[in-house]
């Protein structure tokens, strides 16, 4: 009798999945272990694996469908042995919801002759190079082997679902040469004009990955009663001795972060205030024992937050390696799913993008969590006098139904207190 594989829950939020690539064929001889499919959930794109030695009978979906979780996928066999689709399950609410096809553009009316912009030649020998801003969309094996043999995959025009670059565009860009990461950034490109539209009017369907934040951060919104604490601390500290410390432990590979200081200082300030590393549950409240700290990391279509487990047990440097690589394996969405689940507090950091200061929104089921906006050299009293500071400014978003006011007043406390004695996170 046939197996039948079924779409897998490959993380605590997902209700459907798409199947972005299938890697085998009708046909092909499949054993216990090989990667079937590429599906990609709301974290990250994962490898569909068999369990069951055979032959691929059938395969029920086409690549770029969204399916609910225990919908079949595919099947597999006995050579020969006849299969047919087992009845499908009604979907879920969020496969229901799906936004409809994208309808076709207008045709664009004829610019004036007076108004009309000098002609662009053509040009054929390679897809335009995105623009920074644009999102490129790859597969996790593709951007393996564009990193093996040098293509850039923002010169590579996608041949999957949605213009997805699949492994086989890598294959023939690398083989005609026309994608190599060293061509200069818009080589063979037409000028844009310099009047024109910010961009094409088009109607995109939501991803699964962008329509599970939206689903999630509404519900916190309304669902969770928010409350802001700002504190302001004297950056000066931390930045000289993460100054000197990398000064000294270059020859050793070392390189800390100012967010490397804040995700340690988060953990201790935790042990220092325990109140704040809990969840609600409805009817009760958990009090968690470890700190595993989540951070975001923002990827194409949004934001994943990877967990550093048990940070409150582990140095700076430990903290450093791990979330670095944590964060690439998130922009490659190459998680599992234990290392971006189970997370008990988050620290979310925009000050390397310039932002002094901001509100984030928690995470559930975590009661809160950390914004963290640049360092401001700015004028500071300093000893009855005016000097110039390193000042850097922390919001705490806390849930009320589980962390008071003065709670989480005594954790940003403890936070300033670490991170202007940076020493005491080095012990």
């Amino acid at each position: 009798m046939a197996n039948i594989i079924e779409m897998p829950k490959l993380s605590d939020t997902m209700t459907v999945g798409a199947l972005v690539k299938w890697l085998k064929k009708e046909g092909d001889p499949v054993r216990t272990g090989d990667v079937l499919a590429e599906v990609e959930t709301d974290k990250a794109t994962m490898e569909l694996e068999s369990f069951f030695d055979g032959e691929l009978l059938a395969i029920f979906v086409s690549e770029g469908s969204q399916v609910a979780i225990g919908e079949p996928l595919c099947a597999i066999g006995k050579p020969g042995e006849k299969v047919s689709p087992p009845p499908a399950k009604a979907p879920p609410a969020a496969a229901q919801a799906a936004p409809p096809a994208p309808p076709a553009a207008a045709p664009r009316p004829a610019p004036s002759p007076e108004r009309a912009p000098a002609a662009v030649p053509r040009v054929s020998a390679a897809p335009p190079s995105r623009g920074v801003a644009e999102r490129v969309k790859i597969s996790p094996l593709a951007r393996k082997l564009a990193s093996e043999r040098g293509v850039d995959p923002a010169r590579v025009a996608g041949s999957g679902p949605g213009g997805r670059i699949v492994r086989a565009d890598i294959a023939a860009a690398a083989a005609s040469g026309s994608a190599t990461a060293n061509q200069p950034p818009g080589a063979g490109v037409a000028p844009a004009a310099s009047r024109g539209p910010l961009q094409d009017d088009k109607l995109v369907p939501v991803s699964i990955t962008r329509g599970t934040i939206a689903r999630r951060l509404l519900e916190s919104k309304t669902q969770i009663p928010h409350y802001y604490l700002d504190i302001e601390i004297d950056a000066g500290p931390l930045l000289e001795m993460r100054e000197q410390l990398n000064a000294a432990l270059e020859k050793d590979g070392v390189k800390l972060s100012v967010n490397d200081f804040i995700l340690k200082a988060s953990a201790e300030a935790l042990r220092r205030v325990p109140a704040v590393n809990c969840s609600w549950e409805g009817n009760a409240i958990r009090f968690h024992s470890a700190a595993h700290l989540s951070f975001a990391v923002a990827i194409d279509d949004g934001l994943i937050t990877p967990v550093i487990r048990d940070a409150h047990m582990k140095t700076i440097f430990a903290i450093s390696s791990e979330a670095k690589a944590l964060a690439k394996k998130a922009k490659d969405r190459e998680l599992a799913l234990e290392e971006f689940t189970g997370g008990t507090f988050c620290v979310t950091n925009l000050g390397m993008m310039g932002i002094d200061r901001f509100c984030a929104i928690i995470n559930p089921p975590n009661a809160a969590i950390l914004a963290v906006g640049a360092s401001v050299r700015k004028p500071v009293v300093k000893d009855n006098g005016i000097a110039i500071g390193q000042r850097m400014m922390l919001t705490l978003s806390g849930d009320h139904r589980v962390v008071d006011g003065a709670v989480g007043a005594a954790y940003l406390s403890a936070l300033k207190d670490l991170l202007e004695k940076p020493a005491l996170l080095l012990i």
